[in-house]
C-alpha cells in the first residue's frame, strides 16, 4: 500500500507512518477489520490526492465560496463537539460549480482536523426555508461520503433541521448510502426538539435559540475566535481596582506559586531547571494545577503544558484557578497572546507578553467573580518569533502583532474540563489548615483514569487466567475420563 507513491500524496504516507492516532481512527471506523481498514485508507488517500486536500487554502478557492455562507464551523453541541453547519437555503444546485463547492467542504474538514487534532464533528443540515432549487442529492452524498469514506471516526451525529416533506423520498436514498452505523447518527429535528442535541446559546433565532452570530467574510470564520476578544480577562480595565476578595485570592495564589521561589521571579532560568523541578516533584510542594510533568504540546516555538485541557472545579468544588506553562524552545524571543471565547469569565495573567529563549513562563488563568467554567469555553494561544533587535515592551509587542504574517503565527487551543467532586469542603479546609498539599482535581482525574486502566488490565488478566483454569479443568476431566475408559476396556478384555 505505502509503496504506491504515485497514487498518494507523500505527505499522507509520511503521516500514516508517524501518526498512530490516525491509524487507530481508521481501524475504529472499520471495526478493527484490517482488510476494510486498508481499503478505506487506499480510497481516502486517492481522494485526498485528487482533491489536493493538503494544499487547499483560502487563496486557491474562489472568494465567493466563502462569502456565500452555506458552509462554516461555529459553536458546539451539548456533548462539546464542534458544529459543522450546512445552511441549505444558501446552496443553489449548479453542476459547473460543484467541484469547487466540494473542495470547500474538504477545506473546512481538513482545516478543523489539523487544527483540533481530529476531534469529531457534528454536522447540522439547516433546511429551513428551502425549496426545489436547493435540493442537491449529489452534494449531500458528497458531504456524507467525506465522513463515511474519507475522514475516519470524525462524525458524531447528523442533525437535520426542518426537512421539507418533499425531501422525504430523497432522504430514503440518503439512508441507503449511510449504512446501518451511520443511520443511527441521523437526528431529524424541528424547533421543538432540536435543543435535545444543541443548546439555545449556539442556535440562531429561527431555530429557537439565542445565538446572535452572523456569518460574514472576510475574515475567515476562525472557529470560536471569529470576533474581537478582550485580551486581559474580564471586560473591566486591567487598571481598575479589584474587589478585596479577588485581591486576597490573587495574593494567596501568588504565595502558592512562589513558595519555593523568589517572590519576584516569574521565569525559570533554563529548560534544565524545569527538568530538575520535575525530578523532585514527589517530595516538593506543587502549585495548584501546575503539573509540568503532565501532557505537553510540543510546538515549533513553544511547548505548552497542559497539552489539551484546563481543569476547573464545578461551583461546588470552588476550583477557580489553573496554570499554563509555556517553554520557549527557540533561540529567539517568542511573543505570545492568550485569547478566550468567554472574556467576561476569565482573567489571564499575563495575556500578552513574551518569553526569552530557553526559559519557561507561568500563565495564571482564573475565573472572575461568581462565574463557573463551561465545557464549551476555549483558549487560544498565539505565538510568533521576534527578531533579536526588536524590543519586547508593550509598544513593540503591539506593533509586532500588527505586522507579523499569519503564516508565521503558531496557534494552539485548550479546552476546559469541569471536574465534579463529592469531597466535603470541611476536609479541604482541614488539609489547608495543616498545610498538607491536597490533591488537585486534575491529580484525582488523572490518577482515577490510570487506576481504571490498571483495573481494566487486571480484569483482562484475571479473565484470561479463569479461562485457562477452566480449560485446564476440562482437559483434566477429559484425560481422567479417557484413562478410566482405557482401564475399563483392558479390564473387560481380560475378563
Amino acid at each position: 500500500l505505502l509503496d504506491k507513491s504515485d497514487k498518494y500524496d507523500s505527505r499522507d504516507v509520511e503521516r500514516l507512518q508517524q501518526d498512530d492516532k490516525w491509524v487507530e481512527n481508521y481501524l475504529i471506523w472499520r471495526h478493527d477489520v484490517v482488510d476494510d481498514t486498508l481499503k478505506m485508507i487506499d480510497e481516502s488517500f486517492q481522494w485526498r490526492k485528487e482533491y489536493t486536500v493538503n494544499d487547499l487554502t483560502e487563496s486557491v478557492l474562489p472568494k465567493w465560496l466563502f462569502e456565500n455562507g452555506s458552509l462554516f464551523l461555529h459553536g458546539y453541541d451539548k456533548e462539546g463537539y464542534k458544529l459543522f453547519w450546512f445552511r441549505v437555503k444558501h446552496h443553489i444546485r449548479d453542476p459547473k460549480q460543484q467541484l469547487e463547492k466540494k473542495k470547500l467542504v474538504a477545506f473546512w474538514l481538513e482545516h478543523y482536523a489539523k487544527r483540533d487534532h481530529g476531534k469529531p464533528l457534528t454536522v447540522v443540515f439547516d433546511m429551513a426555508e428551502t425549496g426545489i432549487s436547493h435540493i442537491d442529492l449529489d452534494f449531500v452524498r458528497f458531504i456524507v461520503s467525506c465522513f463515511t469514506d474519507y475522514y475516519p471516526n470524525f462524525l458524531t451525529k447528523i442533525v437535520i433541521f426542518e426537512m421539507p416533506w418533499i425531501m422525504n423520498a430523497a432522504f430514503k436514498i440518503v439512508k441507503g448510502w449511510l449504512g446501518p452505523d451511520a443511520i443511527s447518527m441521523l437526528k431529524f429535528t424541528n424547533k421543538s426538539d432540536v435543543q435535545e442535541y444543541i443548546s439555545g446559546e449556539y442556535l440562531p433565532p429561527h431555530m429557537g435559540g439565542t445565538d446572535s452570530f452572523k456569518y460574514s467574510y472576510p475574515p475567515l470564520v476562525d472557529d470560536d475566535f471569529q470576533t474581537p476578544l478582550c485580551e486581559n480577562g474580564p471586560i473591566t480595565s486591567e487598571d481598575e481596582p479589584e474587589s478585596k476578595e479577588e485581591i486576597d485570592a490573587d495574593t494567596k495564589e501568588t504565595g502558592e506559586l512562589n513558595e519555593e521561589q523568589n517572590p519576584n521571579q516569574k521565569k525559570m532560568n533554563s529548560v534544565e531547571q524545569i527538568s530538575k523541578s520535575e525530578e523532585t516533584d514527589k517530595t516538593e510542594f506543587k502549585p495548584k494545577n501546575a503539573k509540568k510533568a503532565l501532557t505537553t504540546f510540543k510546538g515549533p516555538l513553544l511547548h505548552i503544558s497542559p497539552a489539551e485541557e484546563l481543569y476547573f472545579g464545578s461551583k461546588e468544588t470552588g476550583e477557580k484557578k489553573c496554570l499554563i506553562v509555556l517553554t520557549n524552545v527557540t533561540k529567539n524571543i517568542v511573543a505570545f497572546k492568550v485569547r478566550t471565547t468567554a472574556p467576561e469569565k476569565y482573567r489571564v495573567k499575563p495575556s500578552n507578553s513574551s518569553c526569552e529563549p530557553g526559559t519557561s513562563l507561568d500563565i495564571i488563568v482564573s475565573l472572575h467573580g461568581g462565574f463557573a467554567a463551561s465545557l464549551q469555553d476555549r483558549f487560544l494561544i498565539m505565538a510568533a518569533e521576534m527578531d533579536q533587535s526588536s524590543g519586547a515592551g508593550v509598544p513593540e509587542l503591539t506593533q509586532f502583532w500588527k505586522e507579523v504574517p499569519r503564516t508565521k503565527v503558531m496557534e494552539h487551543r485548550l479546552r476546559c474540563h469541569v471536574v465534579e467532586s463529592s469531597k466535603p469542603s470541611s476536609l479541604t479546609l482541614k488539609e489547608n489548615t495543616f498545610n498538607i498539599p491536597a490533591k488537585t482535581n486534575e491529580d484525582l482525574h488523572i490518577q482515577l483514569t490510570r487506576l481504571l486502566q490498571i483495573n481494566k488490565s487486571l480484569q483482562e488478566q484475571i479473565d484470561r487466567c479463569l479461562w485457562f483454569q477452566q480449560l485446564s479443568v476440562v482437559l483434566s476431566l477429559l484425560s481422567v475420563t479417557v484413562v478410566a475408559f482405557c482401564f475399563y476396556l483392558l479390564y473387560t478384555q481380560r475378563s
